[in-house]
């Protein structure tokens, strides 16, 4: 009876995986109690073969909720270490357990999980290294909530960007994102801020190194719950990008070589 059932789990393991490669969810948290469990519940099963929650010293119930809900991998830090540290550690941990695709999910619910298994297919099926949802196809992003003003910082520095790096993404700066083993494996991620920056960063060293990247229209809520940076923060955030995109230039023309595009 016992062996009967080891070999159903293990069975259903190998039906998750598509073209044998094995999709990891990483949900980098931080206060998230009151929505991560329907973002949970939203994650298919029938595809994803494992949840790596990362709880970045909340001061709310996030990690206690993750254990009822039966997610395998939680990692608590014992010191906030930033939206980019929290990244660190989830994809850190993916590599650790084997994941061929990992997809970082925020647990605030501002994006759907649903759009997983489209995503997931475009980097198993090898047509991308690198899958973006973007709330700037279409109109998700004034649709779903978002501020004005974000939304033109969006669009500006979405064109900046574009011009220095030498790109035509439709916005750098979505959350949900999914990347291949190999492209964790080969950029230094682990040299990048850990700030909001990080996710610039990481996708300059993507850019650098050679990779494509995919978008696909992601829908989004802002609503009270979402985890949202206020006004002086995305100054800064904003500032950061534009020093990102230009040492992405320089490095790009020659004239520096930055350490964060060596591993």
């Amino acid at each position: 009876m016992q062996r009967h059932f080891l070999l159903r789990r293990e069975t259903k393991k190998l039906n998750a995986m598509i073209n044998n490669k094995k999709v990891v969810i990483v949900l980098p948290a931080y206060n998230a109690e009151k929505t991560l469990e329907k973002t949970y519940k939203e994650i298919p099963k029938d595809i994803v073969d494992d949840v790596i929650l990362v709880d970045d010293y909340s001061t709310d119930k996030t990690s206690e909720l993750g254990k009822q809900l039966g997610i395998n991998h939680i990692i608590r830090h014992e010191k906030n270490k930033g939206y980019g540290g929290n990244q660190k550690t989830c994809y850190n941990k993916a590599l650790e357990i084997g994941a061929d695709i990992v997809i970082m999910v925020h647990p605030d619910y501002q994006y759907t999980p649903l759009l997983i298994p489209s995503i997931a297919y475009l980097i198993a099926n090898e047509v991308y290294p690198v899958v973006l949802g973007s709330r700037i196809l279409g109109k998700g992003a004034l649709k779903g909530g978002m501020p004005m003003y974000k939304y033109i910082a969006n669009r500006f520095l979405t064109l900046a960007q574009n011009m220095l790096i030498g790109q035509k993404l439709s916005e750098y700066h979505t959350g949900y994102r999914a990347f291949s083993r190999e492209v964790l494996e080969t950029i230094a991620f682990d040299k990048n801020s850990d700030d909001f920056v990080f996710d610039n960063q990481m996708l300059s060293q993507i850019f650098m190194a050679g990779f494509d990247i995919a978008e696909i229209t992601c829908p989004t809520k802002y609503f009270e719950e979402a985890s949202s940076i206020n006004f002086s923060r995305s100054v800064k955030y904003g500032i950061g990008v534009l020093g990102t995109s230009f040492v992405h230039f320089f490095n790009r023309i020659g004239i520096v070589k930055s350490d964060i595009y060596f591993k």
